[in-house]
This record gives C-alpha cells, structure tokens and sequence, in this order.
C-alpha cells in the first residue's frame, strides 16, 4: 500500500456529502491518478450523482479515465467471505429449535454491515490497484460507529472474552448438549482471521500518512454544531481530520431580499466555521443552478472547489496521540479540539485510560511504560488533552523508587485524582477535575 492515500467524506445527512466525494474522485483521477470512489452508504446515491450503474465490485466510470467506482455489498460478501462463521451460526441455531429461515435472518448481526465495510475497504486497500480510495461515507452516526468498531470488538474479544477461541467455547458452552454445537477449527480460524483482519483496518484508518477525514457541512449553524462534535470525536478515537469543505456556499452577487438575507446568515456561519477548524484546509463549493450530476458536472464542481489546488492536500502535521518524559515521570498528549472542560470525564482503569467527552467514549490501552504509572493529573492547553503520569514505586525498579516516593509526596498521587477499583480489582485513578 506504498503510497497510497484514502479520503473520507462524512458529515450531518444532507449536506451534500456524496457530491463532494464524487468531485474529488473525479478531480483525483483527472490528475493521472488510479482513483476509486467506494460509497458505504446504505443509501446507494453514488449512483445517482454519477448517473451510471454501480455495483458491488470496482467497475470502471465511463467519460473519466483512472476512475472506478463500487458500493459495499454487505449481504454478497459477507456470504461470500464467512460461509463457515454463517453456515455454524445457522446450524447451532436451527438446532435449538429454530426454523432455518428464521435462523438464517438472524446471522445478519447488528453491526455486520460495519465489518464488512471495514474489511472491503481494507481488501481494496491492500490490492495494490489504485493510488487513491475516496470513501463516501454514511452520516454522522453511522461513520463514528464504523470507526470506532475493531477497537471496540479487539477489547471484548481480548480483555473481556480472551482470544478467539475462548469466544467461541464460551459460546458453545451455552448450547451443552446440541448436537454440532463445538465450532471446528475452520471456523475458530476465520474468527480468528477476522479479528485480524478487523484490526488492520483500523490501522490503515488511523495512519495519518495515509487516511484523512473531510468534514462536510453547509454554512448553517445546527450543521456547524454537528460538525464540531464530530471533529471532537473523531479526534478523540485517533482519527486524523484534515479538512472541512462547506458546501452550498451562495454567491456574493446573488440578488433579492431574501438571498441578501441569506447571504448574512452565511458570511456570520462562514466566520464560526473558520474560527472552529482553525488549522484545516478549508474548502468552499459554491451552489449552482443545477444540480451537478454526471462525470461532466462534476468536473466543473471540481474546478470550482480546487482550482489549481492538490485535492490531496492536508494539514501538514496531523494529529496524533503522544507520549513523552523520562525517569518515572511522564505525560500522554491527547488532541481534543473544540472540548469544553465541564463536558470532560477521564478514568484509569486497570491498563486502560478511558476519556469520555459528552456521550462520546474511548478506551485507550495504554503503552507499557504508562502502564507502570498512576495518574497524577491533567489539563488542556492548545486544543490538547494533557495526562500526567507518575511511576508507581511498587512496579518500578529500586533505584528510582526513592525519588518518586520523594517526588511524590509518599506516593500519594495530586489532589485531582481519587482512586477506586476497576473491574480487574486494580487500582485505578478517576479524574474528578481538568
């Protein structure tokens, strides 16, 4: 995947989300570059704006050299890809009394529209046939719980369930006595494989070097707001945001009293928008008269939003999560922009620090050396969330224990944090004030 780079388009529904994917594929591959637009957006509108048949596999657009175009069919592959996991699902369920029909509805898994779309985006990524995926996402939901799903199933599986074979006894273990219930290795391996599988695509999600989240959005202040929460989130699950294009911009000669009204709204937005993507590479598309459908329409949004502009350009340094400090003494950075302190909830627990900002929740497995730590505080500063770790004298070596007993008053962590007990009945430090 030497150089390849992957582009995400995500935002409220109904901002024009998939236009804008669908300029900047066209703007891509107009640029010599192998470009395939991958829509997983159940609602299939590739198609329309591209006005040509898209289907499950990368079949070339007609009128644009070096542009592909596919929509994730969840049903075809995930039959295709875990017959085994489906075909054991199945039996053990019809089994237990359950009409096949009705077992058979039920192997389609909440969340497996999610994986599969995950793993597809991986195939395609790892096979070497494009030098650019435009990914033309679901809405804001949709997208947070499809990136933050290989964390959330990798901590199940592995800290809650142990290793995939120990899901799966578990799992045979609540149908003792049905015949077949013991899955086979061909199944505990594509388990297996799938975990690994699902964690790699998290992987390629959150190298900056070669993914980058494009909020999309219109100069309306419900939209804004959506949007800063989702910057926020994305940052806080480790994903790279490196724009913002603000679609439907009015054009500042468009005339009447109710577009002059209109254009006041906007410039105010345009300003709050600017204010809160500080950093970005922030795009305009203008509105037009008709609506852009077709590779050629399209082409003239793409001129329209980049101009002369690389339609790969990002943010020169993205953000990502650090660690720093030496000798028993250590701080995490955690990029959090556009955070309001009081909407903040940070926990220790166990190897894990759990950041919680609104309803928005991740758990971080911490690195080895932090694992050796408590917390002895946090602050923010510069749109980051700073966390303070200090060794703990029982888990480190002698010759640094007296300094940070001494460093430390006794050991005793700041008064900013309290300890309690985690469910793996390990200290864990709460932060009961940034």
């Amino acid at each position: 995947m030497s150089g390849l780079r992957v582009v995400l388009h995500t935002g409220k529904g109904g901002v024009g989300k998939t236009t804008v994917s669908c300029a900047t594929a066209v703007a891509c591959a107009r640029r010599g570059l192998r470009t395939l637009l991958l829509s997983t957006d159940p609602a299939h509108s590739v198609a329309d704006v591209l006005d040509v048949p898209v289907s499950g596999d990368p079949e070339p657009v007609p009128g644009q050299p070096d542009l592909w175009a596919a929509q994730v069919d969840t049903r075809h592959r995930f039959e295709e890809s875990w017959a085994q996991i489906r075909a054991y699902l199945v039996g053990v369920l019809a089994a237990r009394g359950m009409a096949e029909v009705q077992a058979e509805e039920l192997t389609v898994l909440p969340g497996a529209e999610e994986v599969v779309a995950l793993l597809e985006l991986r195939r395609l990524a790892a096979s070497g046939r494009f030098d650019v995926i435009v990914v033309d996402c679901a809405p804001t939901g949709e997208t947070l719980r499809l990136l933050a799903l290989p964390e959330t199933i990798g901590f199940y599986a592995g800290r809650l369930l142990g290793a995939p074979q120990r899901m799966l006894r578990s799992l045979a273990a609540t149908f003792t006595g049905v015949p077949g219930s013991a899955p086979s290795a061909a199944v505990r391996d594509a388990v297996g494989e799938l975990l690994t599988e699902l964690m790699a695509a998290r992987a390629l999600l959150a190298d900056p070097q070669v993914t980058g989240i494009r909020l999309v959005l219109t100069p309306e202040r419900v939209v804004i707001a959506e949007a800063r929460r989702l910057f926020t989130a994305l940052s806080l699950h480790g994903f790279t945001v490196e724009g913002a294009t603000i679609n439907r911009v009015l054009p500042p000669k468009a005339g009447g009293e109710f577009l002059r009204g209109q254009r006041a709204a906007q410039r105010e937005a345009l300003v709050h928008v600017r204010e809160s993507f500080a950093g970005l590479t922030v795009r305009r598309v203008p509105m037009v008269a008709r609506e852009p459908v077709g590779v050629a329409a399209l082409a003239e949004l793409a001129d329209e939003i980049f101009a002369a502009d690389d339609p790969l350009a990002r943010t020169t340094e993205p953000t990502h999560i650090q660690v720093e400090g030496a000798d028993g003494r250590y701080q995490l950075a955690l990029p959090l922009p556009l955070v309001d302190k009081g909407d903040l909830a940070l926990s220790r627990s166990g190897d894990d620090l759990v950041v919680t900002v609104g309803d928005v929740r991740r758990r971080m497995a911490l690195p080895s050396v932090l694992r050796r730590c408590t917390v002895g505080g946090a602050r923010f500063d510069g749109g980051r969330l700073l966390v303070e770790f200090v060794a703990d004298p029982d888990l480190w070596p002698a010759t640094l224990r007296a300094r940070v007993l001494s460093e430390t008053d006794g050991g005793s962590p700041s008064g900013l944090v309290s300890q309690t007990r985690s469910d793996d009945d390990r200290p864990a430090d709460r932060l009961v004030g940034a």
